[in-house]
């Protein structure tokens, strides 16, 4: 039983397909990126998106693995030594990866606060996984609570005598993943689930112990077992190791992740819109291949609200269908093609990234919904006062399109809060 729990463990921890090195390799995007991606691995064996059936084969491989084993196995093996490196692995694997997570919520980078458009899509046009992360969205500070108990279990990880208090306060936080992952139909739960198993090895070492003297209230043998480096070398390559995993995890990750959300939200695009136009705009006058087409909820083709985001993306809410992008597991974007979490697992309204022209009336709109690729507008901009926006040009079809946009001086409750705890008064 042992060497099969050996190996199916050591083949879930260890890197063993190409995505890993295609990751070692892929330097774009900046360091915290870099290692979150590295993070992220887990063996697959059935394209890229994660699956229990990858762990079918895992545990196919460590039941073939067992038999030669077995029959190639030596007496002389010693097995308490192999359950100590086991254990090793595992503990800087699982620290690995919680810590990876625990930085980017302390700095809340992965669940950012609510866009404009998201404040202005309905309820009910945003899909389950959607809504648990705007939900953390709008509460930084437990986003970095969460990120704070993510980092001490982490940490407690790399230390043999602290690992089991470490797994004592990251069990129930993996397990709570897990099933919200679930619940909300989140893309993480396989992943979630395999580092709970990690958690839940490390545990069983002094389950038992624990269990006879916080329950029993008997005594309980310590484990004796001590590793003997006799070599210089084992012993400096140790403590080499050990400081490099500290330096490049903790110190360097740490920094970079502090560097990339004091300079704004991976998850949106970066590339600044014009300048004070952003917020939501009523369309007060609509024309579409010249016809003049009074306000409705449902024709497909007149614009009901145009929204100007601080980076270029405007998004239009018509009643004009919208193939939803499902991305929902966490991914920290190279670059602003890459980053849809402003319009994955949302309908109701269609989003566009805007380039403008040398002159700066001429605004370039293309569909960022990947459904909707080959989908571009050719505008003119002109703002004849502070508050009102006219554009002009040819929509997706080619028919010309006329637009009055009214801003709406709307306040949100999310800013009048934040505000509220600065002044101690909310007001809407």
């Amino acid at each position: 039983m042992f060497r099969f729990v050996f190996l199916y463990f050591l083949i879930q921890a260890l890197p063993i397909d190409i995505q890993f090195f295609q990751n070692l390799v892929d330097f774009k995007g900046g360091y915290t990126r870099y290692l979150f991606n590295l993070s992220h691995y887990a063996p697959r064996f059935f394209g890229p998106v994660d699956t229990f059936a990858n762990w079918g084969v895992v545990v196919l491989l460590a039941a073939i693995g067992t038999v030669i084993w077995s029959r190639r196995s030596d007496a002389t093996t010693n097995y308490d030594r192999l359950y100590y490196w086991l254990r090793v692995v595992l503990r800087y694997r699982l620290a690995l990866a919680v810590l990876a997570y625990a930085f980017i919520k302390l700095f809340p980078l992965q669940a950012p606060k609510p866009s404009i458009s998201n404040l202005n899509t309905a309820y009910g046009d945003f899909t389950a996984w959607k809504l648990f992360s705007l939900s953390l969205g709008v509460v930084p500070s437990y986003e970095s609570f969460l990120g704070l108990v993510e980092l001490v279990g982490g940490l407690l990880l790399l230390h043999r005598k602290t690992a089991t208090i470490g797994t004592l306060i990251l069990l129930p936080f993996l397990g709570n993943i897990f099933f919200s992952n679930l619940a909300y139909e989140g893309g993480e739960y396989v992943y979630a689930g395999l580092l709970t198993t990690f958690g839940l090895v490390l545990f069983s070492f002094d389950a038992i112990r624990l269990f006879r003297l916080v329950s029993l209230e008997i005594p309980a043998s310590p484990n004796r077992f001590q590793l003997v480096l006799s070599e210089q070398w084992q012993r400096t390559g140790r403590l080499a190791l050990k400081s490099a995993f500290l330096v490049f995890v903790v110190l360097i990750y740490g920094f970079t992740t502090y560097r990339t959300y004091k300079n704004g939200p991976v998850r949106f695009p970066e590339t600044k819109g014009l300048s004070d136009v952003a917020g939501i705009y009523n369309v007060s006058e609509f024309r579409s291949d010249g016809k003049s087409i009074p306000y409705s909820k449902t024709d497909p083709n007149r614009w009901k609200d145009v929204v100007f985001e601080t980076w270029n993306t405007i998004s239009i809410k018509s009643n004009r269908p919208v193939k939803l992008v499902n991305t929902n597991t966490e991914e920290l974007p190279a670059t602003d093609e890459q980053r849809d979490y402003e319009l994955a697992g949302s309908q109701g309204r269609h989003y566009y990234r805007y380039t403008i022209d040398p002159t700066g009336k001429k605004l370039t709109l293309t569909n960022a919904n990947p459904n909707y690729a080959d989908e571009t507008l050719q505008l003119t901009y002109s703002r004849p006062t502070p508050n009102q926006i006219i554009l002009s040009g040819t929509d997706e079809k080619h028919d010309s399109v006329y637009a009055v946009l009214d801003k709406v001086a709307k306040k949100y409750l999310i800013d009048e809060a934040a505000k509220a705890g600065r002044r101690g008064a909310l007001s809407l």
